[in-house]
């Protein structure tokens, strides 16, 4: 197995974990960039390929072939799997940034821990991510991601109510979320932020730093938040980016403009089954009156919800909705 062959060249001591130190294996250049994330997700991590095929938003038998195709390839051309000296590291880190975040996040989309394979997931994420701050602490970027990633942390426990029901950002209560990783995430943004490198990990710690506010007593400046998901976008080509900026923009200026700017997106295929994509539509559908509309973009998101809290809250939100007379 790869990571047998890369445990086997492993000089003692090179990097504090060992997980990590194969992951920066995974992320050689001569492997194709795009499956080097996808690579440490399966060959360390044990994600399955519908995991990470949610992850990167594609299908799982397309995530499956990349692989194959990835590990073949390895073994034909003779790349030397090995786990890199720390002069290597930079050359790899997006990659394994990029593992880490896929991993926080798998566990993040489960916080009840109802799923084997995604409990403890998010913990593990963020241990990753301290580890790799720790090891380069001049990394903005490093930095930018564990701050994202206790920024999203520190609001778990608000995440459900007393009886389990799902409760949205916008509806959370502040003094639930965890001012410590509120504070300690601040800091981190800070010091990447005094770097001069501006990456995609530090723009959606901005934007979860701005929704952060609201733990002080103020508001969320929606405005700013559309200008860091555009600039997310443009950086990224993240039809994630441009989805979270469509939604700022119809707080920041009224549902018809949230639908324009969704518009934008067309009909990418990469969102056909993203349940959140559904969920925003059928709101912003829902605020413009368009109640027809929003009932099937409900009924897509519900199709496509498989956490029974979350699939509750869609019901309701399509229950509610006022159909003319």
């Amino acid at each position: 197995m790869l990571i047998e062959e890369a445990g086997s060249r492993a000089g003692p001591g090179e990097l504090p974990d060992e997980r990590l130190a194969l992951m920066f294996a995974c992320a050689h250049p001569a492997i194709e960039a795009g499956v080097r994330a996808p690579l440490m997700l399966q060959a360390i991590l044990g994600f399955d390929a519908g995991m990470i095929a949610s992850a990167f938003l594609v299908a799982p038998a397309t995530m499956g072939q990349r692989l194959v195709r990835a590990k073949a390839r390895v073994r034909q051309t003779g790349i030397p799997f090995a786990i890199p000296g720390r002069e290597e590291l930079p050359e790899r880190l997006d990659a394994v940034l990029e593992a880490i975040y896929a991993t926080f996040t798998g566990g993040w989309v489960d916080p009840a821990g109802t799923d084997p394979r995604r409990r403890n997931l998010a913990d593990e994420g963020i241990w990753l991510g301290r580890l790799v701050a720790q090891l380069m602490p001049q990394s903005a970027e490093a930095l930018g991601l564990l701050a994202l990633m206790l920024f999203a942390e520190a609001r778990r426990g608000a995440r459900r109510d007393g009886d389990g029901a799902y409760v949205p950002l916008a509806r959370q209560d502040p003094a639930r979320w965890d001012a410590a990783l509120i504070a300690e995430a601040e800091a981190l943004l800070t010091r990447a932020g005094g770097m001069g490198s501006i990456g995609r990990f530090q723009l959606e710690a901005a934007v979860q730093s701005a929704h952060a506010a609201r733990r002080g007593g103020g508001a969320p400046d929606f405005a700013a938040i559309a200008q860091l998901y555009e600039a997310l976008w443009r950086m990224t080509g993240s039809p994630v980016a441009a989805l979270n900026r469509a939604v700022a923009v119809a707080e920041a200026e009224g549902p018809a403009a949230g639908l324009a700017a969704l518009a934008r997106l067309g009909d990418d295929p990469r969102l056909a089954t993203y349940q959140p994509w559904w969920a925003a539509k059928a709101e912003l559908l829902a605020r413009a009156g368009q109640t027809a509309a929003a009932a099937e973009a409900y009924d897509r998101a519900i199709g496509l919800e498989s956490d029974p809290a979350v699939r509750d809250f869609l019901l309701e939100r399509k229950a509610a909705l006022r159909f003319p007379s």
